[in-house]
């Protein structure tokens, strides 16, 4: 402590903003969208600021080569606030299955397993993951969270004209868009450039699909990410 949003806040000079941290692994800035959208819908606050910020690399085992090839450092950030229009979010979808806790997760580090001389070299303060189980449960889902927000929003998949998933790695993006019948070229890819920027990963390839023309006015963009925890979530935007 404290919070990191309260640093943010300083540097920013935002004082009458009330701050938080969410901690939801990589599907941190979809759940920050969904608690802003709840804020907002029931008019607690106007306009919300949703930061989706990590550095894994700082939590990295670099002798792991199951890992210390697939994550980066990234961040990348929204403003939510009444649009006086039919645009902005749709329907969202969250879920949590903490059953699987121990198969993407930083075992030590924290006052359950501080580091001491006696277990440094355990690399407990590390990414720990069993690549072929996340890779099973991640695919599964998302796969669920992206219908479930599809149907919520009254919407079929020929409706959404671009797909942002959580860009963990190439074979879990390209299986989310097959089984959901989705063309490759509808589907945003950036992890070839930043690997797995954890929270941040979806906000940067929103605002770089936005940038690049892959997204227009009155477009439906499907988010939808999964992290440790597990934890994964799903949101659909009317640009």
């Amino acid at each position: 402590f404290p919070a990191t949003a309260c640093f943010v806040q300083k540097k920013l000079g935002a004082k009458n903003a009330a701050c938080l941290d969410v901690s939801a692994a990589c599907a941190g800035f979809l759940f920050g969208v969904e608690i802003a959208q709840q804020f907002i819908t029931s008019h607690t606050y106007d306009t919300v600021l949703v930061i989706g910020a990590d550095k894994l690399t700082a939590i990295t085992n670099w002798k792991d080569r199951n890992t210390c090839v697939l994550f980066g450092d990234g961040a990348g950030a929204a403003v939510l606030g009444h649009r006086g229009s039919a645009h902005g979010v749709i329907s969202t979808y969250m879920g949590s299955d903490g059953d699987f806790s121990d198969i993407l997760f930083m075992p030590g580090g924290g006052s359950k397993t501080p580091i001491t001389a006696e277990n440094a070299h355990l690399a407990l303060q590390t990414i720990h993951m069993s690549g072929k189980e996340v890779y099973k449960q991640a695919v599964t889902a998302m796969l669920a969270a992206a219908r479930k927000a599809i149907d919520d929003a009254g919407l079929c998949v020929e409706d959404i004209a671009c797909v942002i998933p959580h860009q963990a790695n190439l074979r879990i993006i390209e299986a989310i868009g097959e089984r959901l019948g989705i063309p490759r070229e509808k589907v945003f890819v950036n992890v070839d450039r930043y690997g797995n920027t954890s929270a941040a990963a979806v906000a940067i390839a929103l605002d770089e699909a936005n940038r690049s023309g892959r997204i227009k006015s009155g477009d439906y963009v499907l988010m939808v990410v999964f992290g440790g925890g597990l934890t994964w979530a799903s949101t659909i935007v009317e640009w």
